[in-house]
């Protein structure tokens, strides 16, 4: 069977992907710390470094070390922890303007992608002017350091564009059929760092499976094969190559044929281009600025109508939308909004008029004066940060029932009193029940993650009240006294120590009887800060009616938090 001849092949290569991506996304280190491009960085994955930036390098720091060997060479190292989803993030855009320039683009990973070269040759005149063309392209974005490679097959064309390219020379081809003396110098370890991918951090490492990934045109490989190698005296692609394919066949198995192929530059496997995503957002400019919130809310209803339409299209529905607004003179308020069931445009036009009330403009008024944007609105942009498939929103043969029905005159009520009109209870985190109570406006999941009330719910909170919790709170606490038999005042010392035994307890002028009692419990909250540092101690009581309150003692006064109904 006649074996296919490898496709000349574009690589872009984006050195150090991790540490530029986190100079684009934000551009600060976690906790807000804006990034100094002078500044020692390394990108970790698993205490492996998996990129650095310019300066770190400088001091020793390689991908593939450890982070305490890192660290050795480098004491004033900052280490930052490897996150995939802003790779792609910061990634995605450079795509689509190369995407723009030369159709046909495979995305191996963030920071590296791969074209056939064949296409924009033609159209720029040659295959290293249409590498510049791509090179300037990422220039105009921001990204200095690009790296292009071409050669006879992806895995060649990889090569090429790490260990030919350089900073002052960013275009390296390798001639049509001189492939295997380009890659023939190479170590064999090339074979095991491509295997890895790197996945976001581009790095190469000699350890197999950390992050997965393909490389461009190799077949999955292990760094045992590449020690074999290496132990059998093997040391270069080119002495791989060399080798009977009978005998890797037989000691490798077809894993082994398929390095041995890619060694000796016979990658037959083609580039094989991403299917770019659907545009899905939607944005509108204001020209002049637009000051009035109605007008702006009136100027998005076709804008709205497209953006559902467009995800009508590819049957889906939007869950989750994010709302950007541009002031005119740059100012920007973004937002995320949720709907329990989906969007339509109604919807739509009613969070950006919900968002220019209480983000940017003042409730109540016609202008947008004194909220984040000090200036007319610019742009809107829409966009769905959520789907679902519309098949799972259809509605129902005979209708939703009673719960349809709540949920259209909820929406009707909230979308004429904005946001904040109907309001719905939820059960935060807290000490005190009344900090539990979290009232969230009608359609809005609270947030996820360790800012959300699951996570706020499952934090220890010392001095909480534990469950079965008490069924009517007071929204203020209200005032009561408690006393001894003999009529003395109650209260507690430093240690816990109760003054006397709880025996009437006085509420709104009625005198009940304590017939059984329970506490003290400590409640401390912020000793460090004197302002606001409160120490107090509850304790559950049942008078003689039978009513079982939970009260509060601080220092000489009592409080009724909550009643057991």
């Amino acid at each position: 069977m006649a074996v296919q001849s490898p496709v000349r092949s574009l690589v872009l290569w984006f050195p150090d992907w991790p540490v530029t991506a986190l100079t684009r996304d934000g551009g600060g280190l976690p906790g807000g710390v804006p990034l100094d491009p002078r500044r020692a960085v390394a990108v970790m994955e698993r205490n492996l470094v998996v990129a650095c930036s310019a300066s770190a390098r400088a001091e020793g720091v390689r991908r593939g070390q450890r982070r305490r060997d890192a660290q050795a060479r480098c004491p004033g190292l900052t280490v930052v922890p490897a996150d995939p989803v802003r790779d792609h993030r910061a990634f995605a855009p450079l795509v689509s303007r190369i995407e723009e320039r030369a159709p046909g683009v495979q995305l191996v990973r963030p920071g590296l992608c791969a074209l056939r070269a064949r296409g924009p040759a033609r159209y720029y005149g040659g295959e290293i002017e249409a590498a510049r063309v791509l090179l300037d392209e990422m220039h105009a974005l921001g990204v200095d350091d690009v790296r292009a490679g071409i050669a006879d097959g992806p895995f060649t064309a990889e090569q090429a564009a790490q260990a030919g390219a350089s900073a002052a020379q960013p275009v390296f081809s390798v001639p049509s059929g001189g492939a295997a003396g380009f890659l023939a110098p190479l170590s064999v370890a090339v074979l095991d760092a491509s295997s890895l991918g790197a996945g976001p951090s581009g790095a190469r490492v000699s350890k197999p499976g950390v992050w997965g990934g393909a490389p461009l045109g190799a077949a999955p490989a292990s760094a045992d094969l590449v020690g074999l190698l290496a132990r059998l005296g093997v040391q270069t692609l080119g002495e791989f190559a060399a080798m009977p394919p009978d005998r890797v066949r037989e000691r490798f198995g077809e894993r082994g044929i398929r390095l041995h192929a890619l060694s000796g530059g016979r990658d037959p496997r083609p580039v094989e281009p991403r299917t770019p995503p659907p545009e899905l957002h939607r944005e509108i400019a204001f020209e002049p600025p637009l000051e009035i919130a109605d007008q702006v809310a009136f100027g998005m209803r076709v804008t709205a109508d497209e953006f559902i339409a467009g995800l009508g299209a590819i049957d889906l529905v939007c869950t989750e939308l994010r709302v950007e607004l541009v002031g005119d003179r740059g100012e920007r308020s973004e937002r995320v909004w949720l709907h329990p069931g989906s969007f339509d445009a109604g919807a739509v036009v009613d969070r950006v008029r919900w968002q220019l009330a209480e983000d940017v403009g003042k409730p109540g008024e016609g202008g947008l004066e004194g909220g984040l944007l000090r200036s007319g609105v610019a742009l809107v942009r829409i966009s769905p940060e959520a789907v679902d498939a519309a098949s799972h929103h259809a509605p129902a043969i005979f209708g939703g029932g009673p719960e349809e029905r709540v949920h259209h005159a909820l929406s009707r009520v909230q979308a004429m009193l904005g946001h904040r009109g109907v309001l719905t209870p939820e059960i935060g985190g807290g000490r005190w029940l009344v900090e539990r109570q979290v009232l969230v406006p009608w359609g809005d999941r609270h947030a996820t993650g360790k800012d959300g009330l699951a996570a706020q719910r499952s934090r220890p909170w010392p001095g909480s009240l534990p469950d079965p919790l008490p069924t009517t709170v007071f929204a203020e606490p209200v005032p009561v006294d408690v006393r001894a038999l003999g009529g003395e005042t109650i209260d507690v010392d430093e240690r816990g120590v109760v003054s006397a035994v709880p025996a009437v307890l006085v509420e709104s002028g009625r005198r009940r009887v304590i017939e059984a009692w329970a506490g003290p419990w400590p409640v401390v909250e912020r000793t460090w800060d004197p302002m606001r540092a409160r120490r107090a101690h509850r304790f559950q009581v049942v008078d003689a009616d039978g009513g079982a309150w939970l009260l509060v003692c601080e220092g000489d006064e009592w409080t009724a938090e909550a009643v057991y109904d």
